[in-house]
Formats: structure tokens, sequence, C-alpha cells
């Protein structure tokens, strides 16, 4: 496929545009006078990171500081590297990442690559690059996962994205549509962006503090092909929309986001659960997941499609077969309502009900900041060097809360808040 230019003249409406950079800098990280900012995004969406480099400075940074990513410098890899590079990662650049969160530097990453840009690539270099990736960017992971610093995540209409999303339009025609979606969904098409994410933040704090305030002791999901009990880690603690990190700074980690969630207990899941949507997971695609837990951990997987990518993903430590996160999201959601499958878990995961493989967060505890990794451990939360959300949601799913004394309420019922 070629790949248009990085700078060359793209349909997307440079007012809302501007907006998503505004929204990015100050509702997405609330970026402090004087706070450095590190941004990830692909090298097609120089515009979006120039106009976030301009609110960033007029909000009062320090230094923006950019690493742009290319699908074509992927592809080279795997199609003309040598066996051993697929096992090595650069460690030194992840190393130098978590020192700047622990200088206080902010985090933005830009997501809009192809979804299936690896899916006829060797899933066992995949595989093996995956695991050496996601080993090697344990330190800056730790500080994400930990909340220790503001972050936020965006996307941008990258042209082959828009082509899986759109595949019967033009070039032009998939990435103006998908600039709608992207735009609709983050609350940036009309004016008054940043007002309109304070009540949504308002709307999603009201949900986590009902969860808080019922303190289940599990979640029981039912549905075709799903009869899974999920339960929940001890002092866990429901969060949604807008959340404090340990830097004290009140950020939106997604954008969009329509979810609230907790932390699972690693060793009290039990039970099947199948995928309701396709899992993009760095490139390859995985569609028609069915799992099997007992004690917590996965003991059985399947999938139609990516299988033996999802096995290697399995494979990354003992964490990656247990739960890090559980998540609510209504049917009725707006990116649900789009009608579209984006391939692209932001947007997806906000779509249904979702559930994560792999580390958990430790904002999702009550203290959370003040606790330890084994005091982590010691309430149910898992650690891995994974994070990966899956979609299990949809209208057909009823979800009970589940009190320590065996009592039942009703959560959700055919995928809507009950």
């Amino acid at each position: 496929m070629n790949l248009q230019s990085p700078v060359a003249a793209i349909p997307i409406d440079e007012v809302r545009l501007d907006r998503l950079a505004e929204v990015a800098v100050k509702v997405g990280l609330r970026l402090e006078r004087g706070q450095d900012l590190l941004l990830t995004a692909p090298v097609e969406a120089l515009p979006l990171v120039r106009r976030i480099a301009v609110h960033a400075y007029e909000a009062g940074a320090g230094v923006v500081t950019p690493l742009l990513s290319d699908p074509e410098l992927s592809l080279a890899r795997f199609r003309h590297a040598e066996e051993q590079s697929f096992d090595r990662a650069p460690t030194w650049l992840y190393d130098g990442m978590g020192k700047a969160f622990d200088e206080n530097t902010a985090r933005l990453a830009i997501v809009g690559d192809d979804p299936m840009l690896l899916a006829n690539e060797d899933p066992e270099k995949v595989g093996r690059a995956n695991k050496a990736n996601s080993i090697a960017y344990t330190p800056a992971r730790e500080r994400i996962t930990g909340f220790n610093i503001n972050w936020n995540i965006i996307a941008w209409p990258g042209t082959a994205w828009a082509m899986r999303v759109f595949p019967e339009l033009s070039a032009d025609e998939a990435v103006s549509r998908l600039a709608d979606a992207i735009f609709a969904a983050s609350r940036v098409d009309t004016e008054g962006a940043v007002t309109r994410w304070e009540e949504h933040n308002a709307a999603l704090k009201q949900r986590s503090d009902w969860l808080n305030g019922q303190n289940f002791h599990a979640l029981h999901f039912t549905g075709p092909g799903t009869d899974l009990t999920v339960g929940l880690a001890d002092g866990h603690e429901w969060m949604g929309g807008a959340s404090q990190a340990k830097n004290g700074i009140i950020c939106n980690p997604n954008i969009p986001t329509e979810e609230v969630f907790t932390t699972p207990h690693a060793a009290r899941v039990e039970g099947h659960v199948s995928s309701t949507k396709p899992l993009s997971h760095q490139g390859s695609l995985i569609d028609d997941i069915r799992v099997r837990f007992e004690g917590g951990r996965i003991v059985e997987a399947q999938a139609s499609r990516g299988e033996k990518v999802l096995e290697k993903l399995l494979d990354s430590d003992e964490g990656a077969r247990r739960l890090g996160e559980v998540a609510l999201v209504p049917h009725g959601s707006p990116i649900s309502q789009s009608g579209l499958l984006f391939y692209n878990t932001l947007f997806d995961e906000n779509a249904a009900c979702h559930i994560a493989l792999g580390q958990c967060y430790a904002k999702c505890f009550r203290d959370g900041g003040s606790l330890t990794r084994e005091q982590i451990a010691e309430r149910g939360g898992n650690e891995s060097v994974i994070h990966v959300d899956w979609m299990i949601g949809s209208a057909e799913i009823d979800i009970d809360g589940v009190h320590q004394d065996g009592s039942r309420v009703p959560v959700f019922r055919k995928g809507e808040w009950a």
C-alpha cells in the first residue's frame, strides 16, 4: 500500500483538529506551567502534533519532545531483519522515558497507524518482538499504570487505518469520515468542547460513586458464549473520566472515554467468556476470542483469527493469563451507536464492556497511591509486562453485582445500566 506523505494536504477540518489538540492539552493532560511533555505519534499525524505543541507552549510547557513512528520502517524490520532482531527492544529509550516521568514529564500518545499492519507478517516474529518490547517498556509502563504522572491518549485518522474502517471509500473520503467519527467521539465536533468534557466527567463520576458505594465482591457476566464471574480486588475503587495522578494533576487518560473501571482479583475469576469485537493488537487482528478461567487464570484459549498471536500474548509471563482490569460501558454509548468497528482499542473498548489481560492499575485501589507493589499483590492486584483490553459486552449481556453475602444487585440488563 502506498502511504500518504506525512505532510500532504489532508481532507480534515482544521478547526475541529485544533479543538482536539486543545482538549488533549487542557482536558486530557491539564498540562501545568513549566511541565515538559513527551509525545509519541505516527509521522502521518504531524499536523496534529504541531497543533498540540502550540497549545502546550501556550499553556506554559517547558519542552515538548515528539517521537515519531513510521509504518514502512516497522515493515522493513519484519521483512529484512535477522532473527536476533526480534528478541531485542530499545531498552535505553524506555529507561529514558521512565526517568522523564520521574521528573514529572507529562505523556501524550497519538494513535492512528494501520491496525492490521503486521497481519500478514510471521506471527512467531510478531510475538517475539511484542514480548521483547513489553519487557523493555517496563520502566515507562510502571509509571503509567501507577498513575505517577498525567497522561493522555488521542487519535489521528491515519490513511491506512481509515481505509480499514471504510474500505468502500476512496482514501480521501475514508480519512474525512474517520476524522468526523474521531471528532464526534472525542466531543470536539462542536464549540464548547472543554465544557462538554466537564459535564461528561461529572456523569462518569456519578456511575463510579454508585459502584463504590455498593462495594461489590464480584461481577457476574452472562450472555451468549459468556458465563463469567469476576471477583473484585480487596479495597478496589471504581474510576472513570477525570482522575487525579500521583503528581496531583487531574487528567483524562483516554479521549474518548465512556467507561468506568476497576481492578479484578487476580485469583478470583471463574468461567468462560467470548469476545464481542475483534482485538487489534500491535498490528495483528485477533478475532472471536474464547477463553476459560479457573482460579483466576486462563486455562483454555481459542480464536478464529490470530490464535498464534494470542497464544504468544498469553505466554508473555505468568500474569498475562490473569486479569488486570474490568470496565463497564453501556451498549448505548455514542461509539457503540455509531455502528463502526474502529479496529482500535481506544475506540472499540468504549463501545462495550471489556476486560484486560495483564497489569492492573494501582490507582484503582483505595489509597492506591500509597500502596507498595507487595500490598497491591496482597489485595489481588495482578502484575504483568502486558496490559491488553478486549471487548466482552453487547446488547445481550447482563451483569449482576454480587455482595460478600451472595446477594445480588442488577448492574446491566441487555447491555444497559440497570
